[in-house]
């Protein structure tokens, strides 16, 4: 099999969480688009399903929508056995959803400190592990996390130390499972992502004022786009990237260099 039929993802079976809107969307449009069936996972529904049938229309692929909190093992459990019932299995998944809040560290609540590390650590958490142990059980599969290049820096201006902690702790937990299944068929790699301009970075009031000086810090000059990080997200769900676990891609327009 040549290059490019590996980059392929025919007959594969995939979930993105987070799916209805920005990286998500774009990731799994790129999945669909390479030949896969995909489901697109959030807590958003309504967007969700608009997205599933946007996405299938584009490409005629089977996409479907289901509405499930991360941070609920319950259901996640139930995403699960309800995306390998309606797409007959499972080979590849994006595990993307998260959230950022920017207040000083001084200032920050537990509560507030709580609801990111729960979204953004416990939650990839809960979807490596159910879906981790789907793969481990049927011949393997290939897990992706977002990351962060708030894993490698500290951002400015902006202060969000709880934020940099979970995406820090997301890079450790690919590693470590990565590790632990290597040799059991199952792959486990981080992406992570520079300034990238989604819909809701773009019209958020409390970001808008910050992409100037984030443009200006920028060797590129600019923010990226979701569908610039969509090509390394289908090279890790397919077979050409048999030999590519435990791995983290920054793509952040070198951002991070210096």
């Amino acid at each position: 099999m040549g290059i490019i039929e590996k980059m392929r993802l025919d007959g594969k079976k995939g979930f993105v969480t987070g799916g209805a809107r920005g990286i998500g969307k774009s990731t799994a449009t790129a999945f669909a688009e390479a030949g896969a069936d995909v489901a697109i996972i959030d807590v958003d529904f309504a967007e969700a399903e608009k997205t599933a049938a946007d996405i299938a229309g584009e490409t005629g692929r089977k996409v479907i929508a289901i509405k499930t909190d991360c941070t609920d093992p319950k259901q996640v459990d139930d995403m699960i056995l309800q995306v390998t019932k309606e797409l007959g299995g499972l080979d590849f998944c994006h595990n993307n959803a998260g959230i950022c809040i920017n207040v000083p560290a001084e200032e920050m609540t537990f509560e507030q400190w709580n609801k990111v590390i729960n979204v953004n650590l416990n939650g990839i958490f809960l979807t490596d592990i159910a879906a981790g142990k789907y793969m481990l059980a049927h011949g393997g599969g290939s897990i992706i996390n977002t990351a962060s290049m708030s894993a490698h820096i500290v951002n400015v201006p902006q202060p969000q130390c709880a934020y940099n902690a979970s995406k820090a702790a997301v890079i450790q937990l690919t590693k470590s499972l990565a590790i632990e299944w290597a040799k059991r068929g199952v792959r486990v790699n981080s992406l992570s992502p520079g300034y990238i301009g989604t819909e809701l970075t773009l019209n958020s009031p409390t970001l808008i004022p910050l992409i100037e000086k984030w443009n200006e810090m920028a060797p590129l000059g600019r923010m990226g786009k979701p569908e610039e990080l969509a090509a390394i997200c289908v090279y890790l769900a397919g077979d050409a990237s048999s030999f590519t676990t435990g791995a983290d891609f920054v793509i952040d327009g070198a951002f991070t260099c210096f």
